[in-house]
């Protein structure tokens, strides 16, 4: 299902919607610590999601060997995406903790990603890999307007992460959301300028940058779900969900 041009009355259950997942991201970045499991976080995610009035779009999504079994990614270093929480999967000074979550609300979905650091880095690259897969993050959604195309987008964030001689992960992509989690197209963070599918005013799009200190590719871990570097090089992730405009976007996983 390619992502469609969203009416009034669903573009205003997804500013709910993301605002709702904004609130949480936040109270979980402020959670994060050593001591921590990554069991407790998603429970602390699932207790505010219910206070808050959404429904978790991740808890049982299907994939893997089974559905995805809790409401919050929690992926810890090594691990680009999809960490399945677990009480025995303790947080350590200095762990890049990247928390990718999913609110549904009044049936439309947000997507977002943050990826924080527990404490103190380990050295300075871990805090610029941080800074600069966000800021890649941003100069992707910089370039969007009506009519854009999504090479543009991912050429964007792909000038952007080469600039600090990252490995940028190519397995794993952006994509439509809104009516579902996971619509088309694929965006990809890399690409060329003017290809690919053109997108419009009103379409809702998640794009997400994963950024490593090693090399690119990726393996699936034993558990089915988690996605980590291949070379165990260190990883980022962050993520919005945006509105396209006529003129430009509206960031919908943001508090601002």
């Amino acid at each position: 299902m390619f992502t469609q041009v969203k009416t009034d009355t669903e573009i205003k259950h997804m500013r709910e919607s993301g605002k709702i997942l904004a609130t949480v991201h936040q109270l979980l970045r402020n959670k994060v610590a050593p001591g921590v499991s990554t069991k407790q976080l998603a429970d602390i995610a699932r207790d505010e999601l219910k206070r808050l009035g959404g429904k978790p779009s991740f808890l049982g999504y299907p994939g893997g060997s089974d559905s995805f079994p809790d409401v919050l990614c929690v992926s810890i270093n090594e691990e680009v995406v999809h960490g399945i929480p677990r009480a025995n999967r303790v947080i350590e000074e200095g762990d890049i903790v990247s928390m990718d979550f999913g609110v549904t609300y009044k049936g439309m979905i947000t997507d977002s990603a943050i990826s924080v650091i527990a404490g103190n880095a380990k050295k300075p690259s871990v805090t610029r890999l941080i800074k600069d897969t966000e800021a890649s993050l941003l100069a992707g959604i910089d370039v969007v307007r009506d009519g854009v195309r999504v090479g543009d987008i991912g050429f964007a964030v792909q000038q952007s992460l080469e600039r600090g001689g990252y490995g940028i992960v190519r397995d794993l992509v952006g994509h439509g959301v809104g009516h579902k989690l996971h619509e088309e197209p694929n965006i990809p963070n890399y690409g060329l300028q003017n290809t690919g599918p053109t997108l419009q005013a009103g379409m809702t799009i998640a794009i997400e940058p994963m950024a490593t200190l090693g090399a690119h590719h990726v393996v699936m871990a034993e558990d089915g779900w988690t996605v980590v570097t291949a070379d165990g090089s260190l990883a980022a992730h962050f993520e919005h969900s945006v509105l396209i405009t006529d003129d430009g976007y509206e960031i919908l996983t943001t508090l601002s």
